[in-house]
Parts: structure tokens; C-alpha cells; sequence
């Protein structure tokens, strides 16, 4: 597994997406009540950074192409554009950190659309 640093969890503030560059790929961290989640921060339509975009609930928007996504599992909620990745984060005396070798728990693949009936 390769679990990365990216901050103090303490960085983060609840509902405000924060983007980070991680080796050659962008990650979104997101903070919802007590809970932090990791995604691509890439849209999956075109480039365009969900860190810049809007979180409302569990679902950030992008700010380009308004596609919504559930950063708990990288769901497509909206718009029929691929699903993207989700990260299993970890808080470790008070520092996140993201496995960035595996994609959401639920098992998705990051590259199915959203299903019709969705």
C-alpha cells in the first residue's frame, strides 16, 4: 500500500474542498463534520479542479461542467460523466494521510458511468 501525507488535519476546514499534488496526480481532500474523504481532484469530463468547486452535503460539483460527485465513493451523481476515484484516508496523530493504491471501499471501478437508474 502506499499511504502519502498530505497535512494536518487540522488544515482543513469543514466544506471548503483543499487540492494537493501528490507525485504526478491531484487529490482532493474534503472535511464533512468530522469525517475527511479523498478523490481525484481532477473532474472526470475535462480538466478541471473539484477543489475549486462547491460541496454541498457529500457532493462536490465541478466548477466547469457543474458534474456532482460523491467524494465518499466517486459516484458521477449527476451529468452521466465517469465515476472518479475515491482514497481511503487515514488520520494519524492528527496528520491525514491517503492510500492512494486503492480506489473507494465499495469497490467501483473509476472508470464505470453512472448507472440509468441512479
Amino acid at each position: 500500500m502506499t499511504w502519502k501525507h498530505l497535512c494536518a488535519a487540522s488544515k482543513l476546514s469543514d466544506g471548503e474542498p483543499l487540492g494537493f499534488d501528490v507525485g504526478d496526480q491531484r487529490v482532493a481532500l474534503y472535511k464533512i463534520d468530522d469525517d475527511i474523504y479523498a478523490t481525484d481532484d481532477v473532474c472526470s469530463h475535462a480538466f478541471a479542479l473539484l477543489s475549486t468547486g462547491f460541496l454541498e452535503g457529500h457532493v462536490v460539483e465541478c466548477p466547469l461542467h457543474g458534474a456532482m460527485f460523491d467524494v465518499r465513493d466517486g459516484k458521477c451523481r449527476s451529468g452521466g460523466y465517469m465515476n472518479i476515484r475515491a482514497f481511503k484516508v487515514e488520520i494519524r496523530d492528527g496528520e491525514v494521510y491517503v492510500n492512494l493504491d486503492e480506489n473507494a471501499p465499495n469497490g467501483r471501478a473509476p472508470d464505470q458511468a453512472l448507472d440509468a437508474e441512479a
